[in-house]
């Protein structure tokens, strides 16, 4: 059956369909010996010799089984096959046993947090294409105290430069520390450090960022750096989504942000009680050292001879 090049590319687990595209406009593709660069263009693998710069694919699309993995990613690491730095990359997280699988959107270097990777270019474009409304949800700590007004523009979408706008986004705060303020982001577009030039453009630089939900995929239980297989149910739930499941997730998304804002707010009561008790005992200590003081500045009587009348 005869099926666009790049939907194939991608199939292959070469690269993502929009990628494909740019491999099939630079000329790195041929079908049956001719280069094509028409994006459009129909090849059956069945019949069709196609490669990708030089190598033949038909047994690639033949074989291959299509690998769907959960990442925790850490900090510290690109969402990226490779990098020219030689900075460290997801995929090294991974065992090579698990064969060529590319990130599904990115997460900046500096964020961490969920990341499913595959080979599967059609669950790729499906989950980034802005169209398909798939949420991705981030806990998100700031300097400070935005106030309601800014909260509210980033709401709305703002500007982030003469090309970009954003697109309305779901912001709610879930709690806050002495100094900083913690809220949960829903954003359904990909722009790159998205997140952070947000709250820049009001004036609160993000201190720590972590993406928490991929749609309908959460995990609690992945630790940072670890990975675990998507389950057949959990991939088919992207394509065959339900009218229900948005007011399911966000129930779940309320939940977890309670149960988070919970935990944050026990770890603050636990410094401060720690601060306290470390604040009690120095004012003891230095009661002690006063009082020492005080101590040894008193005058000592000398007893000398008397004169006798």
């Amino acid at each position: 059956m005869e099926q666009r090049l790049q939907k194939l590319i991608a199939e292959a687990g070469i690269a993502s369909r929009r990628a494909a595209e740019e491999i099939i406009l630079a000329g790195e593709v041929t079908v049956n010996g001719e280069t094509v660069t028409t994006l459009g263009t129909k090849a059956d693998p069945e019949r069709d010799h196609i490669k990708v710069r030089g190598k033949l694919i038909n047994n690639a699309l033949k074989e291959r089984q299509k690998v769907y993995v959960l990442l925790n990613k850490p900090r510290g690491y690109l969402s990226s096959l490779s990098d020219d730095e030689k900075r460290p990359v997801v995929t090294q997280l991974l065992p090579i046993s698990l064969g060529r699988l590319h990130p599904v959107g990115r997460l900046d270097f500096n964020t961490e947090g969920l990341l499913i990777l595959t080979n599967d270019g059609e669950l790729t474009n499906f989950i980034t294409a802005a169209r398909n409304k798939v949420a991705k949800v981030y806990e998100v700590k700031v300097q400070g105290f935005p106030p309601d007004a800014a909260i509210e523009r980033l709401r709305r979408g703002i500007r982030l430069d003469e090309e970009t706008r954003t697109a309305p986004a779901e912001i709610v705060k879930t709690g806050g520390t002495e100094h900083n303020a913690w809220y949960e982001v829903v954003l359904h577009q990909g722009i790159s450090n998205q997140i952070r030039r947000m709250f820049d453009a009001i004036g609160h630089g993000v201190l720590k960022l972590r993406r928490v939900r991929i749609g309908h995929i959460r995990e609690d239980r992945l630790r940072t750096g670890e990975w675990r297989y998507l389950e057949p149910e959990e991939v088919a739930r992207f394509t065959s989504k339900r009218v229900d499941d948005t007011s399911r997730e966000r129930d779940e998304d309320k939940r977890a942000a309670d149960k988070r804002a919970r935990e944050r707010a026990r770890i603050e009561r636990e410094k401060a009680i720690v601060k306290k008790a470390l604040a009690m005992k120095a004012a003891r200590a230095a009661e002690a050292k006063a009082a020492r003081a005080a101590s040894n500045a008193k005058p000592t009587r000398t007893v000398g001879n008397r004169r006798r009348g």
